[in-house]
């Protein structure tokens, strides 16, 4: 009998929507074996020549100009795509989405990125027949992913849940599920074993996120972390930025025993696991998969817009603080080395707990839609 196939559609806008489309393929697949998927970042399937630049620019204006970013997602909060932006999308960008579409012959559609969330709506509007679920990748629900052709919402808390309420959609069409992450961030892993495989001491461990982008970029930080580098070990994760990483590895700040500078991994899982305090943006997947690995996390220069929303939702929940001042690092640095074995009790609790409350059937919610 042919598997039913599922077509997960994403955007380069960022790592997080296309990390959260691929957690979402391997879990459907561990959980039921008559799942085929497909996952596409569909603009750069369609255009790998023009959608690179189109991401380097908007990479550019968020990084360069984020209050203008902010006043525009303030902008369009309330308001969805609208028909004409839909129609150039498709026009310009997506024309060819129907052929994949036919090429593939998916049983349900599943979009984690709201410009193709709009493509897709647009061609349900025009007589596509197949189910069309959205899971919305932030801790907030701006205009833009809303759409009434959408069959089903995959949310991550209950306020995210009442404000499509409020954008009147049905409650039975929206599932709390929180964001889709990789099942290795939910799995107790040896951390001695991972010690040994990246070369690292048994020592209170800082992981520091978000030079991808070049945002990591603090004073202040750095020399909070020049004091306590004799007792803390600091992961900086740096992603493609080879830029960034050239300019802190010749910083004599950086030139220790108890510093790495990390490029490129896939392992952020591990290295998450063997972390014990994360400092970060707060980005919607990097703050998930930060709370599905139970580790307490401090947030800096949020972007004004959904950043500034995942911000609240965490600092007021307990997950984590805003960086307010050096205080803030001199606080956790302290309690790091002072209190560790305090530090990694609660964690070890506050795992236990949250593996208990977080046991999601994505495959039952989305294969549900098939009737």
């Amino acid at each position: 009998m042919r598997k039913k196939r599922v077509l997960l559609l994403s955007e380069g806008f960022g790592a997080g929507h296309t990390q959260a489309a691929k957690a979402l393929s391997v879990i459907l697949k561990q959980t039921n074996g008559g799942i085929q998927t497909r996952v596409l970042e569909l603009g750069s399937f369609l255009h790998p020549t023009l959608a690179p630049w189109i991401f380097t620019a908007f990479r550019k204006t968020v990084t360069s100009q984020p209050k203008l970013y902010g006043r525009f997602y303030r902008y369009k909060y309330e308001k969805s795509l609208n028909k004409l932006t839909q129609l150039a999308l498709h026009r310009i960008f997506y024309a060819q989405t129907a052929e994949i579409i036919n090429k593939f012959k998916p049983d349900i559609i599943v979009c984690t990125h709201p410009f193709p969330n709009a493509v897709i709506s647009r061609l349900k509007r025009a007589g596509l027949s197949i189910p069309l679920c959205t899971v919305i990748t932030d801790y907030d629900a701006h205009g833009t992913w809303i759409s009434p052709e959408v069959n089903k919402y995959l949310v991550s808390t209950e306020n995210v849940k009442n404000k499509l309420l409020g954008h009147g959609i049905p409650s039975h069409q929206i599932e709390i599920t929180g964001i889709p992450v990789h099942p290795s961030f939910r799995e107790p892993q040896d951390r001695e074993a991972i010690r040994q495989e990246f070369n690292l001491k048994p020592l209170p461990t800082v992981m520091v996120m978000g030079g991808g982008w070049g945002m990591i970029n603090s004073d202040a930080l750095y020399d909070n972390m020049a004091k306590w580098k004799d007792s803390i070990q600091f992961l900086f994760c740096l992603g493609s930025n080879t830029k960034a990483l050239a300019k802190l590895s010749g910083d004599p700040r950086f030139q220790h025993p108890n510093i790495r500078l990390i490029g490129f991994t896939r392992e952020i899982g591990k290295l998450m696991e063997v972390s014990d305090l994360l400092i970060t943006k707060p980005g919607g997947m990097t703050c998930s998969e930060g709370l599905a690995k139970s580790i307490p996390m401090l947030f800096y220069q949020a972007i004004p817009g959904q950043e500034e929303e995942n911000l609240q939702y965490f600092t007021a929940s307990g997950f984590g603080e805003s960086i307010e001042s050096s205080a803030t690092f001199e606080h956790w640095f302290r309690r790091l080395s002072e209190s560790y074995l305090d530090v990694q009790q609660s964690r070890a609790q506050f795992s236990s707990q949250y593996r208990a409350s977080h046991n999601v059937d994505y495959s039952s919610v989305i294969m549900g839609l098939l009737g």
